[in-house]
């Protein structure tokens, strides 16, 4: 919700669980919940701002206006819920056409059209190539700057600045390859070139119930 141009698609699992007609109303009951959280979202942003614009020193509520206001114009397209037995290798296979049929769809990702110069793919090949090195931590975090000499050692990416560097780092984090939050200050000069141990860290941190759980430690 908070990501520009967003598109979900939602699956359901466990179909082996129901009868056919039961998947049918599940899947109705899910996206019907879907459509009405937005239109909460909406109807609740629209009384924040309101309330904002309406108060007695508007001025000194740029900044939450400002927020609320990006925030409202994000638009988030969900698409059509599909429902998948995970034991079932066919219904896995599903899913993946489902998936590469959408991301195809230059309506949704005007960016698949886009052509992206031999340097793109050359810098991501590269990262590739240092984030599986025996040298390159578990962790997988590297300074920028760092990153930057180690490329620049390639052969045909000696002349590559800084600024391309960010340019290609930014499409790397739109597809997933890797992670930079070059908006967040203590975190703009590192770049998580694996993503799957942030979300490790993740799982480690954030869990269900967890503030009752360490207050029930004495």
């Amino acid at each position: 919700m908070r990501v520009p141009n967003s598109v979900v698609l939602p699956v359901g699992t466990h179909v082996d669980c129901c009868q056919e007609e039961e998947v049918k109303e599940k899947r109705r009951d899910i996206m019907a919940k879907i459509t009405a959280m937005l239109a909460e979202r909406k109807s609740n942003l629209a009384h924040f701002i309101d309330n904002l614009e309406s108060s007695e020193e508007p001025e000194f509520y740029v900044d939450q206006w400002e927020r609320l206001k990006e925030m409202e114009s994000c638009t988030l397209t969900i698409l059509n819920l599909v429902a998948v037995n995970c034991t079932d290798h066919r219904d896995i296979k599903k899913l993946e056409a489902t998936i590469l049929e959408q991301v195809k769809n230059e309506e949704l990702f005007p960016e698949v059209v886009r052509v992206l110069p031999p340097v793109y793919r050359q810098v991501e090949a590269a990262i590739i190539e240092i984030a599986q090195s025996e040298e390159m931590a578990d962790h997988g975090m590297v300074d920028l700057q760092y990153l930057l000499s180690k490329l620049s050692q390639c052969q045909h990416l000696a002349n590559l600045g800084r600024e391309l560097l960010q340019d290609i780092l930014r499409y790397l984090h739109r597809v997933g390859l890797l992670v930079w939050y070059e908006e967040i200050k203590h975190l703009e000069s590192t770049v998580f070139l694996q993503p799957t141990f942030l979300i490790t860290m993740f799982k480690l941190l954030v869990r269900y119930r967890l503030v009752q759980q360490l207050e029930s430690i004495s």
